[in-house]
């Protein structure tokens, strides 16, 4: 019985495998049928496969380009290089920095604080100089005849001189209580990016109030010839630290020179050191004992930090008089700050500088002292021809 069952199953899957077989056929019959009359109807031609044949290589297909890293935006690139033609090396500072002095060494790579390819010169680590862009050494002397074109560039700017009335309408306008426009100048001096902040005062008003702290107002005199010789302006009137800048009669602001921007400060260079193991002339014994009196003198003058020292030259020089060793005070001041009102002291006075310790500025007036003539003081040039144009004495001026 078993096996009739089971001949039985066989010979009913097999009819209907057969039947399955039959219907496929058929259907492939009325499909490549329809097909070809589609494609002998209507010229039809099929898409191709999505599924890639069997022919190519699925190792051999295109690899995407990576993903490029991401870069924050940089305020740097698309910049295109500036060419200036100013007339005048471009520093940090004009009133700080000298070029006669000679730096002995560089505190850090020469990058420009004008930022990479900005400016069509090139920095040498303390200037970048307006003759040769490519200098090889740090030696900033500047070019005779640019000093010349200077001159004739602010003279054909200022035009007429001013009168007493056009003078002191100018300086009523830049009074306090007037106007709050005003250029800060601190212990750093005339700084190259402050160039640009006059030429802006000066889009709006015919002068602008320039206040002066610190250690630049031991050498007012250099101020004002900075200020004049940089910007083609005009001092016309000075109070202690206080200066009042006219841009002249012929200033188009229109035609303004353009000021490349330094995007950081640099650092200063090494220069020679102010105090020596010993002083000139005399033995290592008598150097100590000097300096161990000059920490005993009392002091002549104690400075204010941020202050104006405009007085202090003449104080020293009075006291020499009488004095072989004259004592500053300088608690509270940076030790830059105080080293370079030596400096300026070594020079302006003349003095030997003793010693820097204990915050104190001891300076020797040597051994052949001879009183320095009296000069025209903080006067710059523009007042001494200002006053003999109009019959002035420099007591008048002292007044302004």
């Amino acid at each position: 019985m078993s096996l009739i069952r089971l001949s039985r199953h066989n010979s009913s899957s097999f009819n209907l495998l057969r039947r399955s077989l039959h219907s496929a056929s058929s259907d492939e019959t009325v499909s490549s049928s329809s097909s070809s009359r589609l494609r002998d109807h209507y010229n039809f031609q099929p898409p191709p496969p999505l599924s890639p044949s069997s022919s190519e290589d699925p190792l051999k297909k295109k690899k995407k380009p990576p993903k490029p890293q991401y870069r924050p935006p940089s305020s740097l690139e698309g910049v295109k290089k500036m060419h200036s033609s100013l007339p005048f090396d471009f520093r940090f500072s004009y009133t700080e920095s000298s070029s006669s002095v000679r730096p002995i060494g560089l505190r850090e790579p020469k990058y420009s604080p004008f930022g990479p390819d900005r400016l069509n010169r090139e920095w040498t680590g303390v200037c970048a100089p307006a003759v040769d862009p490519k200098v090889e050494t740090v030696d900033g002397v500047e070019d005779p005849k640019l000093e010349e074109k200077r001159r004739r560039e602010r003279e054909k700017i200022q035009g007429p001189p001013l009168t007493e009335a056009e003078r002191k309408f100018l300086v009523e306008l830049c009074q306090r209580n007037k106007t709050k426009r005003q250029i800060n100048l601190g212990r750093d001096g005339l700084t190259h990016n402050m160039l640009n902040d006059i030429y802006n005062h000066w889009k709006h008003a015919e002068a602008v109030r320039v206040k002066c702290l610190g250690v630049p107002t031991l050498d007012m005199k250099n101020v004002i010839f900075h200020l004049e010789d940089k910007t083609y302006g005009q001092v016309v009137s000075k109070h202690c630290g206080t200066l009042v800048l006219y841009r002249g009669r012929n200033y188009d602001p229109k035609k303004r020179p353009k000021i490349p921007l330094m995007l950081w400060k640099p650092h200063e260079p090494v220069y020679p050191r102010l105090i020596k193991t010993t002083i000139d002339g005399l033995s290592v014994k008598e150097t100590k004992a000097m300096r161990k009196k000059g920490l005993a003198v009392p002091a002549l003058t104690k400075l204010a930090k941020n202050g104006y020292y405009g007085s202090l030259v003449p104080m020293v020089r009075d006291a020499f008089l009488v004095s072989e060793l004259v004592r500053i005070d300088c608690l509270g001041l940076e030790k830059k700050d105080y080293k370079k009102i030596g400096a300026k002291l070594r020079d302006l006075v003349p003095c030997i500088l003793v010693t820097f310790d204990k915050e104190q500025v001891v300076i020797w007036r040597g051994k052949d002292y001879k009183p320095a003539e009296e000069d025209e003081g903080e006067f710059p040039p523009s007042f001494v021809h200002h006053a003999e144009a109009q019959g002035l004495s420099f007591s008048k001026l002292a007044g302004i």
